[in-house]
């Protein structure tokens, strides 16, 4: 699998220059043309944790118009990932984000395959402590949201999940599992621009059903809460962000669709101890923005987890806070990538963004 992800690294930095050259090629030829229809980045990914260790790889992007007299949709953004860590996990990963129809409609598309090896942390076994396994993992989403009224949207996902998971010294049973999930959604979103709104405020519901009739082994169902709610400083150049998020599981949760403290919500856990059915967490976020391109972020948030299988963990405080550096990758639109260092209770984290993180 090592020569897959070379490979395709390989293609897709071929395709990234040979872009490059008809862009450039472009510019001296008509250089009254000011907003290409299709802008191309290629951005390396570094990034570590004391989990997954050194990640290395590559990520080409295309940001564009599906119709270029659409002026009212945000633009779409399309992109392959391919990453490879120092503790023998891999991922490939293929996300698109879409606007069109002056926008109303919205849609998306994720397929995603590789080797996660991670580790749980397990008290009940004769010798308490991290436990690595491994997961390999196939995903595919296709969701599209439609414009009810003004700012109030509804939609409709699809993912299928395949899992194929071991545990160290037998800790656990071998586990292979499909899920075939159906997501209902409705959001409200009143932010000026998708990738780095400036004021507005976006507000979602999510509810995941996986029942046994469409091919799952167990009933089960997740409800994702998220809020949102941005606020303009210093004459609009920087900007105080806020989020809460809930991730609450019902039903028979299996190992692979439990929730673990970390990521987005909240930074500063990489290790994967706290590990459970649901979450709840808030933080608050102040970017602030120099130069042309560049900016600052500091960040502070608190979570609380239930449905652990490790007792002590459940509706314990975990804090999270950090700071972090972005860039802006498109000339024409602030869209972000960044790197974010952050701390919690016993354990800290290194965070590659692909635009903000919230």
């Amino acid at each position: 699998m090592r020569k897959l992800v070379i490979i395709a690294v390989l293609i897709m930095a071929g395709n990234f220059v040979f872009g490059q050259k008809i862009e450039n090629d472009s510019l001296q030829t008509e250089k009254v043309k000011k907003d290409k229809r299709v802008e191309l980045t290629l951005m390396p990914y570094i990034s570590y944790n004391r989990n997954l260790e050194f990640m290395i790889g590559v990520i080409p992007m295309a940001m564009y118009r599906i119709n270029k007299n659409d002026t009212i949709s945000q633009k779409s953004t399309s992109g392959l990932s391919a990453v490879y860590t120092t503790n023998g996990s891999y991922f490939v990963a293929f996300f698109n984000r879409f606007f069109f129809a002056e926008d109303r409609w919205r849609g998306k598309l994720f397929a995603l395959t590789g080797d996660h090896v991670s580790q749980f942390y397990d008290d009940d076994t004769e010798f308490p402590g991290f436990y690595e396994y491994a997961t390999n993992t196939t995903v595919v989403s296709v969701g599209a949201q439609r414009r009810i009224i003004k700012h109030l949207f509804g939609g409709l996902t699809y993912t299928f999940a395949d899992y194929d998971t071991t545990y160290e010294d037998d800790v656990e049973e071998p586990s292979a599992v499909q899920t075939n999930a159906l997501e209902l959604n409705v959001l409200y979103d009143t932010r000026d621009q998708y990738y780095y709104p400036m004021h507005g405020e976006k507000a979602q519901i999510r509810y995941i059903s996986f029942p046994q009739w469409f091919g799952n082994d167990q009933d089960a169902n997740k409800v994702l809460l998220e809020y949102n709610k941005y606020f303009p400083m210093k004459n609009g150049k920087d900007l105080i962000a806020a989020r809460f998020s809930g991730k609450l599981g019902i039903g028979d949760i299996a190992f692979e669709q439990q929730v673990t403290i970390g990521n987005k919500d909240i930074r500063g856990y990489s290790q994967g101890e706290f590990r459970g059915d649901g979450l709840m967490a808030v933080q608050g976020e102040y970017r602030y923005n120099f130069g042309k391109k560049m900016g600052l972020v500091g960040f502070a948030g608190l979570a609380t987890l239930y449905g652990s299988d490790v007792e002590d963990n459940n509706w314990k405080m975990y804090p999270g806070v950090g700071a972090g550096y972005r860039y802006q990758a498109f000339k024409k639109v602030k869209f972000n990538i960044g790197l974010d260092a952050a701390v919690g209770k016993d354990d800290w984290g290194v965070y590659f963004r692909i635009g903000e993180a919230f």
